[in-house]
């Protein structure tokens, strides 16, 4: 019998690394399983190809020639949504909530295993594809609606331009309006598992979601903190 073809595209993946060996290595293992790569060595061009190209996914170094990778992370952000999944040293826990807070969708700590990696890459693509499990309704709090087939945000009317884990994350919050959810329950329910985050990058999260929603972070009316609890979003979903 016959091989059953995937008829799945490709996902198309840009690779911002230095570290040569590394970048092969990663190379090599990515489209052994079906990824088409592309690579280049320093921020500047990275950026550059990164704007130009059209990928699924951006896989970006902190540590960069040319331009830095925070650099580049909060650039590309400013100008496409494009999930961006920042590579940091072990134990750099300020370097990944900065990478976060500029737009960045997830991260992932080296040395890193490929398969991981992977996996982690399909995640922020399922996400910003709203393919991360299945079809689901629409979600209305207040002024609040969220359509998660089309990925997108309105507040009183205005869209709210979100990426694709902010949106999840959104998500998990709204349609548990009223109930306070842990730092690992959202990690949970926006990520898919709780190993290898961190608490503060959920607070990251979180903050720039105010900030996009216009929530006063001293006084927020949608967003509230729960202290030594977590967080809940106010109101009742419909």
């Amino acid at each position: 019998m016959m091989p059953a073809v995937s008829t799945e595209p490709s996902l198309v993946v840009l690779l911002v690394e230095d570290d040569i060996r590394l970048a092969n290595l990663t190379r090599e293992y990515l489209e052994g399983h079906g990824l088409v790569v592309s690579h280049v060595a320093d921020g500047r061009r990275g950026l550059e190809a990164a704007s130009r190209g059209r990928f699924d996914a951006v896989l970006l170094d902190l540590m960069l020639p040319g331009k830095d990778g925070l650099e580049v992370c909060r650039e590309l952000r400013a100008r496409s949504d494009v999930p961006i999944l920042v590579l940091t040293a072990r134990g750099e826990e300020a370097d990944r909530v900065m990478g976060l807070e500029l737009g960045a969708d997830d991260y992932l700590a080296k040395p890193f295993s490929p398969r991981e990696l992977l996996a982690r890459i399909r995640a922020v693509v399922r996400r910003a594809r709203g393919r991360a499990g299945p079809a689901r309704a629409a979600v209305r709090v207040g002024g609040l609606h969220l359509d998660p087939g089309a990925r997108r945000a309105t507040l009183d009317g205005r869209e709210i331009p979100l990426t694709g884990y902010e949106f999840t994350l959104l998500e998990a919050l709204a349609r548990r309006a009223g109930r306070v959810l842990s730092r690992e329950q959202l990690m949970e329910l926006a990520r898919g598992s709780a190993e290898e985050s961190f608490d503060r990058s959920i607070d990251v999260h979180v903050s720039r979601l105010r900030q996009k929603l216009g929530d006063d972070p001293k006084r927020p009316r949608l967003i509230k903190t729960v202290r030594g609890a977590g967080y809940l979003f106010a109101g009742e979903a419909e």
